[in-house]
């Protein structure tokens, strides 16, 4: 392994099993009540999401999607915090007031993501126009799914960051369905990447499950778009192993093989091997997993013991003076 890589593909490992692990018990703990409302999980598409996030700088702007864990985590963002979150806890990122879908961290440049399929891809290019306007060399990183792809935000954000020249990144994880619908059964075309042609753009397609390969990718579209290249579209071949939300149990039974052909494929296991190849040792991946599992649970444990926010918080951020509450509302 080369020296000078070392500790960025370490990191990337540690970032994968993040969020595999946080994930992890963030279902198990929503299946024990202890985590409301719903949660889109992201295994097996770790390695898409932290290659891409790796090539950016912790100024950089970065905007996700409703299977929201993942993107936060691969910028940098505290567990803790995150978790908090989850549990609608005032400690977490929003406050309580966001949930699994709606996570924020603008510490490490998280813009947000929103249940909205498509709404982040104008959030993204407004940033990207922002950077541009103030004379700054930020980029904009902006995730998104095949379904966002046939919604009008997507080709309308395009056009306008390529008339513009925008310094924008626009990453699809196509993992082969929109919520439940095949990729095949809703666009006419096999690759989302093949769009970028009708915008003026680089488009590019890479594999999901090789974290280097899509840092690289992205790495040279992030120096493009510093440098006033404008724009580039990249699409990911990648998947998830669970269903569109945890506890849905509706498609996992009719697509078993299917599932089991991608685990072959598992982007932290074939990294792992990756590493030991090179020369890395089982006992400092053995000790990457004991840290993160640790740093997973400490973050169970702050979610726990942090308070719920007041009644009377209900609209902060919302409204610029409070709005009241009655008196005799209590916790439920």
């Amino acid at each position: 392994m080369q020296d000078k890589s070392k500790d960025l593909w370490l990191e990337s490992l540690r970032r994968m099993l993040r969020i595999r692990k946080f994930e992890d018990r963030a279902e198990a703990l929503h299946a024990e009540g202890e985590i409301p409302g719903a949660l889109h999980t992201t295994p097996g598409q770790e390695g898409a999401v932290v290659g891409a996030c790796l090539a950016l700088r912790v100024d950089d702007y970065m905007v996700g999607t409703h299977r929201s864990h993942g993107h936060p985590i691969a910028k940098g963002a505290n567990l803790k915090g995150l978790m908090a979150e989850l549990f609608a806890k005032k400690t977490g990122v929003c406050q309580g007031k966001g949930g699994s879908m709606h996570l924020s961290d603008f510490s490490v440049g998280s813009l947000g993501e929103t249940s909205i399929v498509g709404s982040g891809l104008p959030v993204a290019t407004g940033a990207a126009l922002g950077s541009k306007l103030a004379g700054k060399d930020n980029v904009a990183l902006c995730f998104f799914g095949d379904g966002a792809s046939n919604e009008g935000t997507f080709h309308e954000s395009l056009n306008l960051a390529a008339v513009w020249k925008l310094p924008v990144i626009f990453f699809c994880e196509n993992n082969g369905y929109g919520a439940t619908t095949a990729v095949a059964e809703a666009m006419a075309i096999e690759n989302v990447a093949d769009r970028a042609v009708a915008y003026g753009m680089p488009g590019r397609i890479v594999d999901g499950q090789d974290v280097r390969v899509v840092y690289q990718a992205v790495q040279e579209a992030v120096e493009r778009a510093r440098s006033g290249g404008g724009p580039t579209l990249i699409e990911a071949k990648t998947y998830r192993y669970t269903d569109h939300a945890v506890n849905m149990g509706r498609v996992l039974r009719d697509r078993g093989e299917e599932i089991d052909l991608w685990r072959k494929r598992d982007p932290i296991a074939l990294f792992e091997r990756v590493l030991l190849d090179e020369g890395e040792t089982e006992d400092v991946i053995r000790a990457l997993h004991a840290e993160v599992e640790a740093e997973v649970e400490a973050a169970i444990e702050f979610a726990k013991s942090s308070p719920y926010p007041e009644p009377e918080e209900a609209f902060d951020h919302t409204y610029i003076d409070r709005v009241p509450i009655p008196t005799d509302f209590q916790h439920a």
